[in-house]
Order: structure tokens, then C-alpha cells, then sequence
């Protein structure tokens, strides 16, 4: 280094004037970034402009490819350059003045500035600018290492040795990565002329606790690199694993005073406190006093190889994890698709086993929206199979089907002679499913009264019986269905806010099947199969005509109707396969599609309101079915209760 003291002086007309000292072992980068040792306040200078670094030469500057160059007393800068006192630097407006000796206690003192400059920086900003000693934006202690290896004492090197390996170990992927990379470092550290690491096969053959045998470990890596591995040292290997001591051992009768002394260094790399393995080395021309201190480099090397390869244990359990997770879940899926009956294969399907897999593990309560017919109750079976609850009970109870007083009584219990007709205690549903799932489907249709004392069940609280004072606490986990509006119910006051938001922690929204037009086929062929098995007929598929006219269909009544459907014509059928004809599919429209169906039948749209459209299709489907309301509250793909509240409020007007 140049033993000259230097400082720069940096005139900026901006900043002001200011002062740097040059210090050895300190490169200073110059540019108009925040983050360099100089900042220019000039829009000319780059971000990063140029840098001044320590040589054996003295003090070089260079050109950091700068949008409008460097120039140094008037040169314009093309290679690196020694300074040296009295020389200029021009970036820009901004003159960096190199000078010898000390930096002056107040740069803005320096005469060809003083004159109507101004400091733009703050008091406090100047102050802490000026308390600056050191500043470095990439280190260069382990290239300096590297360069002046020569001349540096055994201990600094080996340090520095030993730092650049810790970096190498921590890009390495392998194991025969790691064992390379530390072999590379610590045989010429102690001037090998041959070497070797000799580790198990793999991490998985590496034991969870205890050492390992000296016949489980092989040769990884050698050196010099890609050499033969050569005669394995059974010795020296049983010995270090064995006791877990690094050994260095000499030839027979060798002395400090022989001219070519025969070393070997042999020392244990441990993985969790116990010996995996062994770094071997054999020196030639080596004398007894440094044998010592090379021992300790070597200790030093096998312990960080003994850290790599914890972290590589690490990664590899991780992507194990990971693996078996993603094996995990596909594994759930098809179990999913078995037990459930889920049958499938759009991406619609797809992304509802999905939310069922990430739901199925946590306890929130979860609400299914879809129309009548999609399949909601399925999925809520799916998400019980796949819980920690799948040995529980799976209890289900259908909302719109009993009047409130019933529901309550249905879901809490009552106790005996609680109303007319309780001649005994009963458990509710809510009981029943201790410790399993409760589903309430249709839970759009509970009445206002009972809503409050389900939302404190609901929530964790104590509850009791019809006609009861004893609290009954259970743990039930919540899965609720509804093809309602649900948020229109909550502004018309029909469904309570509070409610709402409670149960709708985890939303699942299930298609309708003409928005799934890839499952119908699936769907048609599974319904198939399993009616064929029930009736013992001997049908084969479907035509062509048939399927075309399935998947040109728009399903009002959903999944519920296609079975249906394929049961009706399974059992009149009298061909191999399904004809078109035999569907009989019919002519009600899909939610969404009535004003296309009124216009269809009468060759000009007629508008009307929804109330009468849906009065006018439920009295034609009553007419039809010639007034069963059984049957036709299954075609429509309503409940009887439903059909019969919508009766009842048309007669009243």
C-alpha cells in the first residue's frame, strides 16, 4: 500500500465543500447513489461513477463505466490510474482535489471555495456526514486474503481460509458438493499431497443417533480432485470413529531433523455430536511443530462440514415434508372422491376438493352455497371424511322441512312433557353430534327466533333443552348449506347480520352443473353404472344423440335431476344404449333463465315479475304431475315444505 497519507477534498457546488481521508484497506466508491462513500449531488454523475481502491502501487482510481466518464486533470479516465497529491478529479460540476497529509478540520475553509458556498445539507445531516470514518458497500477482506496470502502470519490465513469456505459450504447442494469444496480448502492448508473424505452414501444412511461403522463409509471426494481414491486407511478410519478423536500419525521413525517426514491427519466429521465420518490427509515434508496447528485447521474444516451437513439433513427433510404433503393431499383427494361419491374432473371440481383439503383440518365453520341439486351435502360429507372428526358422527338436518317450534326441538332436544307430545326426553341433533360434524342444509329457511340461541351454540356457549334448565355442552364442528341470497336476507331483516358473518368463516361455492359441462358425461356414466347394478338390466351407454343432447341441457334441477333422469330411463329403456328420446329431459329453466323461457313459448317477450314467472312454472309443473306435490316439488328440486309455503302465500293473494 502507499505509505503516502492522502485525503480527498470534494467541491460541490451543491453539497458544499467536504473532506475524505483516505485510510488503508478502505476502498471509497464515488457516485450520485446514497449508498457510496462520496454522493454527487449532479445529475451528470452515475449512480455508481467510479471507485478509488488500495494497490501495492498506492491509491487507483477507475471508471465504474460511467454514463459521462471521469476525468483526471483533464484526462478523460480509460484505464485504472495511480493518484498521487495535487492531481484533479472532474465529475460533472464536482472537483475531488487529492491532496497529501491530513484532511483539514474545516473543508469548507479551503480558499477556492469558501467564497459563496452553501452547505444544502441539514446541521444534523453535515454533523453525522462528517462522523463517518469507514464506509463499504462489498467487503474485500477475503480478496485481500487471497492476494497477500504470502504475507500474512499462518493464523490470519487460515482464518481467512476458513471464512471463504463457510461460504462455499453454504451454496453447496450435495454431499459430494460439501465434501469436495472442504477437501479443496483443507489440503492445501496443511500442504497435502494426497486426500480424502470418506462419508456415507447418502444423508438417509446416516444414523439418528450414534456413531457410524467404519464399513458404512466410502470415499466422497479426494484430492487432488477427480484422483483415484487409492489405499483407504482401515486403521486410522476405525480408530477416529471409534473414539472420536482427531489423530495425526508419522511414519516409523521419523524425526524433526528428517528430511522427508510421511504425515497423516485423520479427524472425525460429526452430525449431531457423533462421528458420520472422516477427513484423511497425508503430508510429505512437514516437521513436527507445525503438525499441531495443522490439526487444528483440519478440526476446524470437518466442523463446518459437520455444519453443512446439518442444514443439507435439514433441506432434504423439508423437501420430504413437502413431497409427502403434496403426496398427502393427492392421496386425501382420491379418498375424498371414494367416500364422498364425488364424481368429477372439471377445474370447477378441482378447486372445490381443494378448499375441502385445506378446510378439512381446521375447525372453522363453513358455509356451502349453491343451487338446489349441486351436490352441497356431498361436499359437506367431504369435508367430515377428511377432518379429524371422520370418526364421529356425520348428523345432517334439513332446515326447511320443520316448522320452528320443530327445529328447535330438533336441534337442542327437549326434555319430557315439554309441549304436547314429548312423552319422553329426546337428544337434538346438536347432542348427537358429539364430537363430529353437524350439517344444517337450507339454513337460509330457519325462522328469526331460534336463530339467536343457534348463534350462541353455535359459538362455543353451553345450551339447553326444549322444556330444560340442565346446560349441555358439546363440541360440535358447524357445516351449513343454503342456496339462498343469503346478504339479501340480511338487508330485509329475514336472516340476523351477527349470524350471517358467524357462519360464514369459510365460503364454499359450489357450481351449478351447466357451468360443469365436463362432469356431465362423468356424472351420466356413474348414475348409469349404479342404477344398471340395482335393476339388473343390461344397458351399455348411452348414443351419440343422447350425450349430445346431456351436454346441451341447461340441468334446472342440477345433479339431483340427471340421476333422475338416468334412473327413469334405466328403467324404461328397452335397447343396449340410452337413446335421446328416453331422457325426456324437460322444458323449466335454469335460475337465471326465465326471461328466455317466457319469451320462447309465446314467440314475443312478455315482461313480468319474477314472483309470477316462478307462480306461473310451479302451477303448470303442479298441472302436470296432475297436482302430486311430491313430484313436483322434486322436479322443480325444492322441498315438499317449500312448494307448500309458496302455495300457500299465492292463495292469499
Amino acid at each position: 500500500m502507499a505509505a503516502d497519507l492522502l485525503h480527498l477534498v470534494i467541491r460541490d457546488p451543491v453539497a458544499g465543500p467536504s473532506a475524505v481521508p483516505l485510510l488503508d484497506g478502505e476502498r471509497i466508491t464515488i457516485g450520485r447513489a446514497p449508498t457510496n462513500h462520496i454522493v454527487l449531488q449532479d445529475d451528470r454523475a452515475s449512480r455508481s461513477h467510479a471507485e478509488i481502491r488500495p494497490t501495492k502501487k498506492g491509491w487507483v482510481i477507475r471508471d465504474l463505466d460511467s454514463r459521462n466518464g471521469t476525468l483526471v486533470d483533464g484526462e478523460r479516465l480509460t484505464d485504472d490510474r495511480v493518484l498521487t497529491a495535487g492531481e484533479t478529479i472532474q465529475i460533472g460540476r464536482i472537483e475531488i482535489l487529492v491532496s497529501a497529509g491530513d484532511p483539514p478540520t474545516d473543508p469548507r475553509g479551503e480558499p477556492a471555495t469558501a467564497a459563496g458556498a452553501t452547505n444544502a445539507m441539514s446541521a444534523e445531516h453535515e454533523v453525522w456526514q462528517q462522523s463517518i470514518v469507514h464506509r463499504r458497500a462489498r467487503g474485500r477482506l477475503l480478496d485481500d486474503i487471497r492476494e497477500s496470502a504470502d504475507a500474512l502470519p499462518r493464523v490470519g490465513r487460515a482464518a481467512g481460509e476458513l471464512c471463504r469456505l463457510s461460504f462455499a459450504l453454504g451454496k453447496s447442494a450435495t454431499l459430494a458438493t460439501v465434501a469436495s469444496v472442504a477437501l479443496e480448502t483443507a489440503a492445501p492448508g496443511v500442504q497435502a499431497a494426497r486426500g480424502l473424505i470418506l462419508l456415507p452414501a447418502t444423508l438417509a444412511d446416516v444414523p439418528t443417533s450414534g456413531g457410524v461403522d467404519a464399513s458404512l463409509v466410502q470415499p466422497v471426494a479426494t484430492f487432488p480432485a477427480g484422483s483415484a481414491a487409492g489405499p483407504i486407511p482401515e486403521a486410522a478410519v476405525a480408530t477416529v470413529l471409534t473414539t472420536d478423536e482427531a489423530v495425526v500419525a508419522c511414519s516409523v521413525g521419523a524425526t524433526d531433523a528428517t528430511d522427508d517426514i510421511v504425515s497423516t491427519i485423520t479427524a472425525p466429521i460429526r452430525l449431531g455430536g457423533h462421528p458420520v465420518g472422516v477427513l484423511h490427509t497425508e503430508c510429505r515434508s512437514r516437521s513436527h511443530d507445525t503438525m499441531a496447528d495443522d490439526l487444528e485447521f483440519v478440526m476446524a474444516v470437518t466442523d463446518a462440514v459437520g455444519v453443512a451437513l446439518e442444514n443439507l439433513a435439514a433441506r432434504e427433510t423439508l423437501s420430504s415434508k413437502l413431497a409427502s404433503t403434496a403426496t398427502e393431499n393427492e392421496r386425501l383427494r382420491q379418498r375424498l372422491r371414494t367416500e364422498s361419491k364425488i364424481v368429477g374432473g372439471s377445474d370447477a371440481l378441482q378447486g372445490i376438493l381443494g378448499q375441502v383439503v385445506r378446510v378439512a383440518t381446521t375447525k372453522a365453520t363453513v358455509l356451502i352455497r349453491g343451487e338446489s341439486g349441486v351436490g352441497k351435502e356431498l361436499v359437506a360429507s367431504a369435508i367430515h371424511e377428511a377432518s379429524d372428526r371422520t370418526k364421529g358422527p356425520f348428523v345432517c338436518l334439513n332446515c326447511a322441512a320443520l316448522s320452528e317450534t320443530l327445529l328447535e326441538s330438533e336441534l337442542f332436544g327437549h326434555e319430557k312433557g315439554s309441549f304436547t307430545g314429548a312423552t319422553e326426553r329426546k337428544i337434538g341433533k346438536f347432542e348427537s353430534a358429539h364430537k363430529g360434524t353437524l350439517f344444517l342444509d337450507e339454513i337460509g329457511e330457519m325462522g328469526a327466533a331460534i336463530q339467536a340461541k343457534f348463534l350462541r351454540a353455535l359459538e362455543g356457549h353451553a345450551f339447553e333443552r326444549v322444556g330444560g334448565s340442565n346446560r349441555v355442552q358439546v363440541d360440535v364442528r358447524v357445516v351449513a348449506a343454503t342456496n339462498r341470497d343469503l346478504e339479501e336476507a340480511v338487508k330485509a331483516g329475514d336472516f340476523r347480520r351477527d349470524l350471517y358473518f358467524r357462519l360464514k368463516v369459510v365460503e364454499i361455492l359450489v357450481p351449478p352443473l351447466r357451468k360443469r359441462p365436463d362432469d356431465i358425461e362423468l356424472l351420466a356414466g356413474h348414475f348409469l353404472e349404479r342404477f344398471v347394478a340395482e335393476t339388473g338390466r343390461r344397458i351399455e351407454g348411452f348414443t351419440p344423440a343422447a350425450i349430445e343432447a346431456m351436454q346441451a341441457y341447461h340441468w334446472p334441477g342440477n345433479i339431483r335431476e340427471l340421476r333422475n333422469c338416468i334412473e327413469r330411463a334405466v328403467v324404461l329403456s328397452q335397447s343396449p344404449q340410452i337413446d335421446a328420446a328416453e331422457l325426456a329431459l324437460s322444458q323449466l329453466a335454469a335460475p337465471g333463465d326465465t326471461g328466455k323461457m317466457a319469451a320462447s313459448r309465446t314467440g314475443t317477450y312478455t315482461p313480468q315479475s319474477l314472483d309470477e314467472l316462478e307462480r306461473k312454472h310451479v302451477m303448470a309443473t303442479l298441472e302436470a304431475t296432475g297436482g302430486n306435490k311430491t313430484k313436483a316439488a322434486s322436479i322443480l328440486g325444492i322441498e315438499r315444505s317449500t312448494l307448500d309455503r309458496k302455495l300457500a302465500r299465492w292463495a292469499k293473494k
